[in-house]
């Protein structure tokens, strides 16, 4: 019973920010997984390397050790380990460990330790910034939502950049860069973009009035998706907490739940 009552403070620590520990557990691990991100930056500066390294190389490993205790303390504190260890999070904290692991057998590979920035979005969601911006679910909800509506739009600008590829290659000819279609193509995408790499640009006054009406359409055009994901942010934004269920590790409950609405488990 007392280890019982041990597993669910540590979950509720660790999975959980309505407390003052849990709280304080996710600030610390901003605060890691900053550190260790920057440590591995600054180890690929060769001049930093030859006069730091040691210090580079212990202070990683301390972070490794204590993210490695996290995760097996993710896995044991869960009803369901299986269901931790492959969702979205569980991978994300999988990797955060494993490069380092993986140096000692295979050499370079500690530098793929900077894939730990990605554990920010398990912090983000945490410290309750998704509230504000939904940078998480209510974003993939989102994107879920509006699918068929970007598809549509997608297809619409290809249409367009082929036509006006084609028009600029007729207007342009390989005289002026524009060897053939599919270079007036990529042309076109680079300009509707508003990139502009100017690697190959319009010579005649009609290529020109093109490529200005192209322009002008590329700023209309980067709105269209902005306005659309928007949209159905809105429609499917809610108010969340940070609860996890223990047993079925679904952790997008409503303010004022009290029961896992998977699988019923009291939260």
């Amino acid at each position: 019973m007392k280890i019982e009552k041990i597993k669910y403070r540590i979950h509720e620590i660790i999975y959980e920010a309505d407390t003052p520990a849990g709280r304080a557990f996710d600030v610390a691990l901003f605060y890691a997984i900053i550190l260790s991100v920057l440590v591995v930056m600054m180890d690929s500066v060769s001049s930093l390397h030859a006069q730091y390294g040691y210090w580079f190389h212990l202070i990683e490993w301390v972070i490794t050790i204590l993210f490695s205790v996290e995760y097996l303390l993710r896995i044991w504190t869960v009803k369901n380990a299986g269901k931790y260890i492959f969702s979205f999070y569980g991978l994300i904290d999988l990797l955060a460990v494993l490069p380092a692991y993986l140096s000692l057998v295979f050499v370079g590979t500690q530098f793929l330790i900077v894939v730990r920035i990605l554990r920010l979005l398990r912090v983000f969601r945490v410290l309750k910034l998704a509230r504000y911006i939904n940078a998480t679910e209510d974003l993939v909800m989102a994107f879920k939502a509006s699918r068929r509506k970007i598809i549509v739009f997608l297809e619409a600008v290809l249409i367009i950049v082929v036509i006006m590829g084609a028009m600029m290659y007729l207007i342009e000819g390989p005289e002026h860069g524009f060897d053939n279609i599919p270079k007036s193509v990529y042309w076109a995408i680079v300009t509707i973009t508003t990139v502009g790499y100017g690697d190959i640009a319009p010579q005649t006054f009609i290529g020109q009035s093109l490529a200005s009406l192209l322009m002008i359409t590329g700023f209309a055009i980067i709105a269209v998706p902005t306005g659309i994901i928007t949209s159905e942010i809105n429609r499917v934004r809610k108010s969340h907490n940070t609860q996890t269920c223990s047993r079925c590790f679904y952790d997008n409950h409503d303010d004022d739940a009290l029961f896992c609405k998977k699988c019923g488990q009291k939260l």
